[in-house]
């Protein structure tokens, strides 16, 4: 094993990791489970499991049409869990919080409905290291309007390039769309800087917070952002749940993106009008135990702290940083300093494909990503078709790290790499 090295984390480790029972594996040939894929989903604990347990067995309904006790407690269940997310991430007002099935889902919900009033000779922003889910649905937008895409680039350090954006976000700038954290880079973006100089155009800024929001506090009140997605699976919630929260003033303003039960306010053949936020674009039956998991999970969080878990982080992140370095051969597609910098850290390994890599990882128990983690413009950028990714979360230990730096040397000797 690698030697110990300093670490300090204001988490109980011990306590938190008896609350995930999957941690406690054992795979084959003996190994225990080493989960460094969190950018990509988290683990779930106890508290989550049981919640949505309990309301499938006692209170399963539908929500908002059930005259009836169950259909009653349905209800409040799933907005409790709105309840829950708006204080979580500082919203002034519950109907600010709409809920979809994924944040790919918010950011087509925020493409479509803002592209509705875009135009030829409009523009939207975005970078180079966003999600594709960041970059298809505006491509897509921009197709049906004829309004221009423009892009951000990324400079050596993997830092967003804001050498130009005097030039980027202009009076014609209509949407701007970043990521807050990349999920690739690991990258910690200036949001509200970018955010002031969208405003000061009349622009629209919205905000990819899928890994942002499980890493570190989130006050939307004092964030800038206009429109912010993020998704249930990253915050040790379930899947199937995302959330789009909005300034309501400029929710109520949009039209709806998908038709259907519960949207609308009064249907005739001739025509519809339609319900306010956030029930205009929660068409059809919506995530009603996704949305009680949610709100367990991050009922959750704020039990451990957000601030202790922003602190874990950038502890672990660090302690990471410091021992991918020693691996040979070894480059991190992105900052290699823990500042203003997420817990994914993706890089590559020379002589060995990331596939390769994660393969031999996952024969000693070490589960990490490979491949180009939807995110492949800011791959090419570096001249990377892929990379291994570990990504690491609040149950993370400096133990694992140590086995995925092991692990490392073993790969290079298992391909024989000078």
């Amino acid at each position: 094993m690698t030697g110990a090295r300093a670490f300090s984390s204001p988490l109980d480790l011990q306590s938190v990791r008896a609350d995930f029972p999957i941690l406690s594996r054992e795979l084959a040939g003996g190994f225990p489970l080493v989960y460094l894929d969190s950018a990509n989903s988290s683990q779930k604990p106890l508290q989550v499991v049981k919640a949505l347990e309990e309301h499938y067995l006692q209170h399963n309904a539908n929500v908002a049409r059930a005259m009836h006790q169950l259909g009653a407690e349905a209800t409040a269940a799933y907005e409790g869990g709105r309840d829950t997310v708006a204080a979580f991430i500082g919203a002034a007002n519950r109907d600010e919080i709409v809920f979809t099935k994924n944040a790919s889902e918010a950011l087509n919900l925020a493409a479509h409905t803002l592209g509705a009033g875009l135009k030829p000779g409009d523009e939207v922003v975005i970078s180079e290291m966003e999600h594709h889910s960041n970059i298809v649905p505006w491509q897509l937008a921009c197709e049906r309007t004829g309004a221009t895409l423009k892009w951000f680039g990324v400079t050596d350090e993997g830092r967003l390039d804001l050498s130009d954006v005097e030039q980027l976000i202009t009076e014609r700038t209509k949407v701007v769309s970043l990521t807050w954290v990349s999920n690739a880079l690991g990258t910690i973006n200036p949001i509200t800087e970018i955010a002031a100089k969208a405003h000061a155009v009349g622009a629209v800024m919205v905000v990819d917070a899928s890994q942002a929001v499980p890493q570190f506090p989130v006050d939307v009140s004092t964030l800038g952002a206009d429109l912010l997605v993020f998704t249930g699976h990253k915050v040790v919630g379930p899947t199937g749940i995302g959330v789009l929260w909005g300034r309501y003033d400029l929710l109520a303003s949009l039209p709806p993106f998908l038709g259907g039960g519960e949207m609308i306010e009064v249907v005739r053949m001739t025509g519809s009008t339609y319900a306010p936020p956030p029930a205009r674009f929660e068409a059809g039956t919506p995530p009603i135990a996704q949305a009680v998991g949610l709100g367990a999970a991050l009922d959750y969080l704020s039990g451990i702290g957000m601030d202790k878990i922003a602190a874990h982080e950038q502890a672990i992140t660090a302690y990471a940083l410091e021992g991918l370095q020693t691996v040979p051969g070894l480059t991190i597609l992105g900052p290699t300093e823990p500042v203003d910098r997420g817990g994914a850290i993706s890089f590559e390994l020379d002589g060995v494909h990331p596939h390769d890599v994660s393969t031999v990882l996952d024969t000693r128990g070490i589960a990490v990503r490979a491949g180009h983690h939807c995110a492949r413009p800011v791959h090419e950028r570096f001249g990377m078709q892929s990379s291994t990714r570990a990504s690491f979360y609040l149950y993370t230990t400096p133990e694992e790290v140590d086995a995925l730096v092991d692990g490392l040397g073993f790969v290079r000797s298992f391909f024989k790499v000078d």
